[in-house]
């Protein structure tokens, strides 16, 4: 009789000890995010670190730089950085990267879209030929046509003026240009062109009127992309351009750097001029960057 009326108050306790505690399951839920936002956050450091250091160098001198290279500044002077610009003629190099970036990028926007719109509704004879010869732009190294590039630009008396750089940028961002908003634009119903075709609209009106404007997303990504290569970009500009007046900001930072000794913390001051801007451009278009990523991957 005793053990009879055991038994069911150890079935009933079963269930009650093997219960999960309250909350465990949320947190199981919630962990695998938990460890991908942690992954983020130390992936984020890892990459934000090297500016802050330089962001800290820029205010040190060699010797503290040396001597305590992870310590912060004793004193922010922003008279170091005031040094730098004059002595770098930063705001002249700034001046030659601005021209050039902009008129390539605005180059690369301009002719991108027109390409982007032509491959993406229209067909026509080459149509694939041209497709291909756009990927190898996307494949080529840079310095696989450094000789016949060169020998056309001697040719064509271009060498040291800004064109040496500006038409190379505009040709190695179109390829990346012509392929993102060309994805894009397959993703557009074709009932838009339709109805604006029935309306009347010409090719040059539905570009301009309706193509353009729907574009903005993948054209913001696309001038950022294009305007940190050109600004950034080191090689060319070192190679065509000799004349101090025409440099831009990557090769007039050899200013600072002689054959036997380098001021870091003058360096560092312009490296921080230069790079802020960027930053913080790229910070506010953000939004737009990610819409021009996405935006086309679904209909």
């Amino acid at each position: 009789m005793t053990a009879t009326a055991s038994a069911p108050r150890t079935a009933a306790s079963a269930p009650h000890s093997s219960a999960p505690r309250p909350g465990t399951g949320m947190l199981t839920r919630r962990l695998p995010g938990i460890l991908v936002s942690i992954g983020l956050v130390v992936i984020a450091v890892v990459f934000f670190f090297p500016m802050v250091w330089m962001v800290a160098s820029s205010f040190k001198s060699n010797s503290a730089i040396f001597s305590t290279p992870f310590a912060l500044p004793e004193s922010i002077d922003l008279g170091q950085w005031a040094k730098a610009w004059d002595v770098g003629h930063i705001g002249q190099y700034a001046l030659n990267s601005v021209i050039v970036t902009g008129v390539s990028v605005l180059a690369i926007l301009v002719l991108g879209a027109g390409a982007a719109f032509a491959f993406s509704r229209y067909r026509f004879a080459g149509r694939g030929f041209f497709m291909g010869a756009l990927a190898l732009g996307l494949l080529l190294p840079l310095q696989s046509y450094f000789i016949a590039q060169s020998t056309m630009f001697t040719d064509l008396a271009i060498t040291d003026t800004r064109w040496a750089l500006i038409i190379p940028y505009t040709a190695m961002g179109l390829p990346l240009a012509v392929y993102l908003l060309k994805v894009y634009l397959d993703a557009l119903p074709n009932e838009l062109f339709e109805a604006a075709k029935i309306d009347g609209a010409g090719d040059l009106r539905v570009f301009w009127g309706i193509v353009l404007p729907l574009l903005r997303p993948g054209l913001a990504t696309v001038a950022i992309f294009s305007a940190l290569a050109c600004w950034n970009e080191f090689l060319l500009a070192l190679l065509y351009i000799q004349d101090d007046s025409l440099k831009t900001i990557p090769t007039g930072l050899l200013a600072f750097s002689s054959r036997y000794v380098t001021d870091y913390g003058l360096l560092f001051s312009a490296l921080t001029i230069i790079t802020l801007p960027m930053i913080v451009i790229y910070i506010v278009f953000n939004k737009q960057i990610v819409e021009g990523i996405t935006a086309g991957s679904l209909k």
